[in-house]
């Protein structure tokens, strides 16, 4: 049955963290409707595909329903609102007021279900000058900070990250923002509104590392952070074979296994430094010493040390990994592969739901 099982979703959001959010509903038994335009949610389109669906859309919109509305013409507009009336929850991804200029802003939906939980996803809020700056993911991260420490650790020029943290980050706020509202109308008997910005979601992950300039004082750089190249037992290494590996823990306990193990006890001191210059010479001789051996026999080598370490792995060498299978973390279903959700309740079985054609209820 799951526990969401009786909630029912009006989901009009695409892309990412609208459709994440509602996934994560849906994998615990909501009852996901996906109202779509007549070209279907943009993802659907996106490659590689597996079995006649996109793996991006599969992976974010199993277990929904579908159906095409047409919210410029009233058949549409009244389709939406019987299910507005039926629905606990409402979603909706689009730019700041164009909810409204449909018919559809929160005091409609109020007015229509006075128990509806409204959220709506955008870039950078529903409010505030940045409210209809156009923006995806990059963007925020961009305007968060996020990106100025994105280098090499050297002050390079930032790269695109790897991740999109501002979409997932929203996707997450947005969900524990709805779980919150429907216990509160519990108590109330009333919905809520929810205003859910990815800027706002990305914001608080900035404050172990961005904790000076939190404070009124001078921006974090790289070089100089225990968490972003600056401290020798929480970086990256390359190996003889052009591959790396990470070491990934900075107790002095780990510190001192490595180094004894690699006979230079001497160097033990450094790594109780601050971050930054102070680390340089350690963090030089661990890159030589990385660059003696290949991956794999730095790997078989670590196994014999207590160090907080792994080797970096590629996604496919990540999704094939022993562990994964063990965890039951990558399901097929249909002919497609689907990655399991991180919330999943002992003694509860989970499996994939389908992935909906467009308009398939």
């Amino acid at each position: 049955m799951g526990k969401l099982s009786g909630i029912k979703v009006v989901d009009l959001t695409q892309f990412l963290p609208g459709p994440m959010l509602s996934l994560m509903m849906a994998d615990q038994g909501a009852s996901v409707i996906k109202v779509e335009p007549a070209a279907g949610d943009p993802a659907r389109s996106q490659a590689p595909f597996e079995n006649g669906q996109s793996v991006w859309f599969s992976n974010l919109n199993r277990g929904k329903t579908s159906i095409v509305l047409d919210l410029k013409n009233e058949a549409g507009k009244n389709s939406l609102r019987d299910l507005i009336r039926i629905a606990d929850v409402f979603l909706e991804g689009f730019r700041p007021g164009v909810t409204a200029r449909l018919g559809f802003g929160w005091d409609v939906a109020r007015a229509l279900n006075p128990r509806l939980v409204y959220c709506s996803i955008s870039a950078f809020g529903q409010s505030g000058r940045l409210a209809h700056h156009p923006a995806h993911d990059i963007a925020v991260q961009a305007m968060a900070g996020f990106i100025s420490v994105n280098d090499a650790g050297d002050g390079s020029c930032p790269v695109v990250p790897g991740v999109p943290a501002a979409g997932v980050a929203a996707g997450l706020t947005g969900l524990a923002a709805v779980l919150m509202a429907l216990i509160g109308r519990e108590k109330s008997g009333q919905g809520d509104y929810l205003d859910i910005a990815m800027l706002d979601s990305l914001l608080p992950w900035s404050a172990h590392i961005a904790g000076g300039a939190l404070a009124g004082g001078a921006a974090p750089f790289s070089a100089a952070q225990r968490s972003l190249g600056g401290a020798a037992f929480y970086n990256v290494y390359e190996c003889a074979d052009g591959r790396h590996i990470v070491l990934g823990g900075r107790e002095l306990k780990f510190a001192t296994a490595l180094l004894t193990a690699l006979g230079r006890p001497d160097l033990i001191a450094l790594a109780e430094a601050d971050a930054g210059p102070a680390q340089v010479p350690l963090i030089d001789f661990l890159r030589e010493t990385f660059r003696t051996r290949s991956r794999e026999a730095w790997d078989a080598f670590m196994h014999t040390v207590d160090v907080a370490y792994a080797p970096v792995l590629d996604f496919a060498e990540a999704f094939a990994q022993p562990h994964i299978a063990e965890r039951g973390l990558i399901v097929e279903a249909d002919g497609r592969h689907h990655i399991a959700p991180a919330i999943r309740f002992t003694g509860e079985a989970w499996f994939p739901g389908p992935v909906p054609a467009l308009g398939e209820a």
